[in-house]
Parts: C-alpha cells; structure tokens; sequence
C-alpha cells in the first residue's frame, strides 16, 4: 500500500467513519450506483440520504445523478468539447483560446507550444499545469503527472454518470493574465432552472483560499461558506466584476433548460470569459456553513417528474 494510502487508513481506525469512506471509494466497483451514493453521503455529510423524498440540495444533487441523464450533459463536462457548446450559445469572444488536444502526453509538441500556457485533462478535475515560463519546465515530470490524470476514471469517484462517456484527452490554453490581480478569481454562478441565484466567489486560491457567496444584487451572504472544507471568508466585501451583469446574462442562457447547474466564469481585464460547467459541485457532498443553508438552497431546486426522464442506454439499481 502506497505511503499517502497507508496515512489515510491509519487515520481511519481513529475515526471509523474516515475508514469507511476510504474503503467505499477504493472497492467502488463493488456497489450500483445508488448504493454506493447512501454510502458516501452518510459517511461526507452524516446522514441518510433520502433518495424518495430529498429535501437538501447536497440530497437531490445525488438524486439528478440518477434520475437527470441527458446526453448533453456529458458534452457540457468535457472540456474541450464544450468550448464548441459555449461559443455556439454566447460567442467565440467568451472562450479562452484553445492551443491543441491530443490523446496522450506524448503527441505534444512542447516545442511548439508559447512560453507561457495551461494544460488539463478534459475529463476530470486536478489533472493542471500551469507554465509561467517553458524553460524551467521539467517535461518528463508533467508528461508523468498527465498520463496519470488520463487513467482516472472519474465516474468512479462520484457516480457523476456524464464523465463516463468522456473521450480522455489533454488540451493547451492560452494563460490568462489580469493586468491588476496577482491571480485570476472565481465567479461561480449556482443557477436553478435558468436563474441564476448565488454567485460563489473564491480568491487567493494559491495562498490563503477564501469563499464568499454574493446574491445577484451583489448583497454578500454574510458567514455563509461552501463547499470546501478548511476555508474561511474573506476579510472585506469584493467589489462586484465590471462584467456582473454580462456573467448573469450568459450564466443564464448556459442554465437553461437544467434543474441545477454551477456556471463558472473569469473576469480578466474587464472583460467575461467562460470557465467550465458543473453538474454537481464537490460531487454533492460538500458542505456549507451554517448547515441550515443546505436545506435552504435545496428549496430552490424543484426535482423533475421521474415520468419525463428516461435513462438511456442503462438501468439504475
């Protein structure tokens, strides 16, 4: 057993339920889908997971995993793929430009690449790069860190069911700078059957990571946190992006038609670039302080008829 996998189990016998979650994840190949989510979610958020009559949005975030399957969806997670879908629906002047895809590490061609750029896999989350400058890039290393990435299947981790039919790739976009931020922060829109509610913002992710949440007026949701754990707010209010208003808009038309939907966005230089679309933030089983906030959010999500939705292609246990 791997050093970081032995640490996870040793901490586990002091605190079963760690234990438990660590063993879940690793034979997560033994359970259906519904079973394997009841596990997870009581040992992430400490309770039973009602999937008849959910009530929290971290509940019935789980329920549209297996209830909610659109072939769009998997389109919308693919991050090379859904460049195509965003620049279709708002414009080609939204999208960070694409530098290349390529199905393994090796068919890059590094030296053809600017001095400064951003690799990722398209189908999942962590597998990133960041090259401020080439020349004191080890490309063995970055090569080494890929083809791990792409032997993630991510579907497992999460039963997030859209990842399973990503074709793995790795894409090269341009780096984005801010002339007047020392990084590039966060506008997540957490939209409800095309409207746009809450917007989570989160800065300082390199150093001392901060999450705020901001109603669409630009009313700060005062202590309210979410869904990372080991996070706290910032120490002042932010001032509202030039773009806010174009972020709603086209937030709004990204949301549309879909029960839930995180639409993320950058603002770099004044101007509104898109980031990604996520289906189920922190796989919906992170956590928001105060608590309370869960079963209120989750009100704003009203569940679609199980009579109008069709699985295609597989049962669900």
């Amino acid at each position: 057993m791997r050093v970081k996998g032995m640490n996870r189990f040793l901490r586990g016998i002091r605190r079963p339920h760690l234990l438990c979650n660590y063993l879940i994840k690793k034979m997560s190949w033994l359970f259906t889908d519904k079973m394997y989510l009841r596990l997870r979610f009581y040992c992430e958020l400490g309770y039973w997971l009602d999937f008849n009559n959910p009530k929290t949005f971290s509940e019935k975030l789980q329920w549209l995993k297996l209830y909610d399957r659109r072939p769009e969806y998997t389109i919308m997670v693919d991050k090379i793929e859904v460049k195509k879908y965003v620049a279709e629906k708002l414009g080609p002047e939204y999208v960070i430009s694409t530098l290349g895809f390529w199905n393994t590490p090796d068919d890059i061609d590094f030296e053809a690449l600017p001095n400064r750029f951003v690799l990722k896999c398209n189908h999942n989350s962590g597998g990133l790069y960041l090259c401020r400058d080439k020349s004191t890039m080890d490309v063995e290393a970055v090569k080494k860190k890929l083809r791990k990435s792409l032997r993630q299947n991510y579907y497992w981790l999460g039963r997030e069911w859209p990842y399973k039919y990503v074709k793995r790739r790795i894409l090269a976009e341009e780096y984005m700078i801010d002339e007047n931020k020392k990084e590039l922060v966060d506008y997540k829109f957490f939209c409800f059957h095309g409207t746009p509610m809450l917007c989570q913002v989160i800065s300082d992710r390199s150093e001392d990571e901060k999450i705020d949440f901001y109603d669409m007026n630009w009313k700060r949701q005062n202590g309210l946190i979410g869904l990372s754990s080991n996070v706290r707010n910032a120490e002042v209010t932010m001032p509202s992006p030039h773009s806010f208003e174009q972020m709603k808009r086209n937030a709004a038309i990204l949301s549309c038609g879909i029960p839930f939907s995180r639409i993320d966005f950058y603002e770099i230089n004044g101007r509104c670039y898109f980031g990604e679309i996520t289906l189920y933030p922190n796989a919906g089983f992170g956590k928001f302080r105060p608590n309370e906030w869960n079963e209120e959010i989750g009100k704003w999500l009203k569940l679609p008829s199980l009579k109008n939705n069709k699985v295609k292609g597989e049962v669900v246990n």
